[in-house]
């Protein structure tokens, strides 16, 4: 089992969440213990049919990618997108960037990721990736050139991986660390289920306790 890479929807992760369910992840097994398989991030990508929705006429697409290695050591590549917006009171029908706007908010899309892959480390990375906070950073800093909407880092790929440390797995599945939104919220149904169905057993039992 171990080095085997699984790929999983982002939404069952949430439990079931459809609003991540564009997002797929790339869990590589580094331990087996027992019964469970302890996996680690190994990988992000957006689902085709995401993907093609984003693209229309009318717009300019903005990509770029860089290499980033982390604070604990990991080297990952990071792909970033977003097209042209809009602007307020804007009459024309197209929404095109001139050639030096697009290396502009390209070189500041390369600059975000790098910053925010080489102050984190991957387990950090990873839930400001799922929870957006990359993508509306560099959203923010990219508008002040030209416009933009949809702005995702779409694709994440794990290129190289520091020695294996079992103790620094064992931070990651501890506790909460890599507790997912939606992970709460179903154990707090899971508990009321099991509470009102202790109840119903209490009621057949003629009131005797």
């Amino acid at each position: 089992m171990k080095g085997r890479v699984f790929e999983i929807n982002l939404g069952d992760l949430h439990a079931q969440s459809e609003e991540t369910s564009f997002r797929k992840m790339r869990l590589i097994v580094d331990e087996v213990k027992g019964k469970d398989a302890m996996c680690n991030f190994y990988g992000m990508d957006f689902t085709r049919d995401k993907l093609m929705g984003l693209m229309r006429k009318w717009q300019t697409t903005i990509e770029g990618n860089v290499d980033v290695k982390t604070e604990d050591g990991y080297s990952v590549r990071m792909f970033c997108i977003g097209f042209t917006n809009r602007q307020e009171e804007q009459v024309a029908k197209t929404t095109y960037a001139q050639a030096s706007q697009v290396r502009s908010i390209r070189k500041k899309m390369l600059e975000v990721m790098e910053d925010e892959g080489k102050k984190s480390s991957l387990n950090d990375l990873t839930k400001k990736l799922i929870s957006g906070a990359v993508s509306k950073r560099i959203s923010s800093i990219c508008s002040k050139v030209f416009p933009l909407h949809d702005v995702f880092v779409r694709k994440v790929k794990v290129l190289k991986r520091p020695k294996f440390d079992i103790s620094k797995l064992m931070e990651v599945h501890d506790g909460a660390a890599m507790e997912l939104p939606g992970d709460k919220i179903a154990r707090e149904e899971a508990k009321e289920a099991a509470t009102a169905d202790e109840g119903k057993n209490l009621e057949g039992a003629g009131g005797r306790l």
